[in-house]
């Protein structure tokens, strides 16, 4: 059901509730940038990219839902960020008065009763595991949105990546990618660039003064509502390859590499299995193509949603798969890569980041990037 913001909203408000009665809590606070996005249905509560939590908090009991916040952001949140049914408790900025009268504020409300939260404080209770699993399962409200910010995401890589040239160093692709992200509303989480020489030597890595050379590995996440967006793309700087009939190379030996490796994790990605499969899946895959140790030197991805990523995958992650959570992968091999990031639906999954202009080839059934070759 894709539901108006106000209903996803309530609901979340009711999901809540439901929280502080199987857990004999007074409130519900929650201070992390994600947890803020997941209550208000995509605000934001930071000017920061890069902090864990912001400038308000959600605190809701079983009977009244609230915005924390100060006198410095209470009017631009108020008319640019967050819609629902709340009610605002706005504190004077400075310290040590905001503290001070925001806690008083919070023990007068849940009086004395443990307080829940996603980043505990003195006093305060931290979120049950199971609770934190259950924004896992995106509602249709979210996964709409989480298709939007896919959608923008692969195009701002895609520009990036068609405008750069070869005597470009990593730091300006990175550059041009951040613009183009900017462009379409979106925040960079992180941008990763690598050229022909370090592609080589590292699989995932923050761009450098280097030129690029013959070739760029574009990785990025994206965010924008609360929801982060992975995936990376490939181009070559110079003319596609050609059989020697004169035909185009469809697909060259690194891409059909990769991408049979890839395609062994995501046929594991499937409703009602563990986490831990599609890693166990990953190693076989790995050292079937002579790179046995790879998921031990190099993070492989995970669950998406409000944070990239929400959990890792790793030999013992026993959370189960289920319809209607995000998952992003990022295998990789010397010198090549690739990451979507998909949305499960039974034992299918649905390309959030899939880019119809950008060069593809169907594997398994399923439409995967190839290095674009342009000179």
């Amino acid at each position: 059901m894709n539901w108006p913001l106000e209903l996803e909203v309530a609901h979340k408000l009711a999901q809540m509730r439901g929280w502080l009665e199987q857990e004999r809590a007074g409130a519900v606070r929650l201070r992390g940038v994600d947890w803020f996005a997941w209550a208000t249905a995509g605000a934001s509560n930071s000017h920061s990219h890069t902090a864990e939590c912001g400038c308000a908090e959600v605190l809701v009991t079983r009977d009244a839902a609230y915005i924390l916040t100060d006198e410095a952001e209470a009017m631009r949140m108020r008319e640019e960020e967050v819609r629902g049914p709340w009610t605002w408790q706005v504190s004077p900025w400075m310290q040590p008065q905001l503290y001070e009268l925001r806690e008083h504020f919070v023990q007068h409300v849940v009086g004395g009763a443990p307080v829940l939260s996603d980043r505990p404080g003195l006093h305060e209770r931290s979120l049950p595991v199971a609770l934190r699993e259950e924004r896992l399962v995106l509602l249709e409200s979210e996964q709409q949105r989480y298709r939007q910010v896919g959608q923008l995401a692969a195009g701002a890589a895609a520009d990036a990546l068609r405008q750069a040239r070869p005597d470009w160093s990593e730091q300006e692709l990175a550059a041009a990618c951040v613009r183009a992200l900017w462009l379409r509303g979106l925040q960079a989480v992180h941008v990763l660039v690598s050229g022909a020489e370090r592609q080589q030597r590292y699989r995932r890595a923050p761009p450098a003064q280097v030129v690029l050379g013959t070739q760029a590995v574009l990785a990025l996440c994206a965010r924008r509502f609360g929801l982060c967006a992975s995936l990376s793309r490939q181009r070559r700087f110079g003319p596609a390859q050609h059989r020697a009939d004169g035909a185009a190379v469809a697909m060259d030996d690194a891409d059909a590499a990769m991408l049979a490796l890839e395609a062994v994790a995501l046929d594991a990605c499937e409703t009602g299995h563990a986490l831990s499969m599609v890693y166990h899946a990953l190693d076989s895959a790995y050292a079937y193509a002579g790179q046995p140790d790879t998921v031990r030197t190099s993070r492989q991805g995970g669950i998406h949603g409000y944070l990239a990523p929400e959990v890792a995958a790793g030999a013992h992650t026993e959370i189960l798969l289920k319809r209607g959570m995000a998952l992003a992968f990022h295998p990789s091999l010397p010198g090549s890569t690739v990451e979507d990031t998909f949305l499960l639906d039974g034992n299918q999954l649905h390309n959030l980041t899939h880019d119809p202009a950008w060069p593809s080839a169907m594997v398994q059934g399923r439409s995967r990037p190839l290095t674009l070759a342009l000179a």
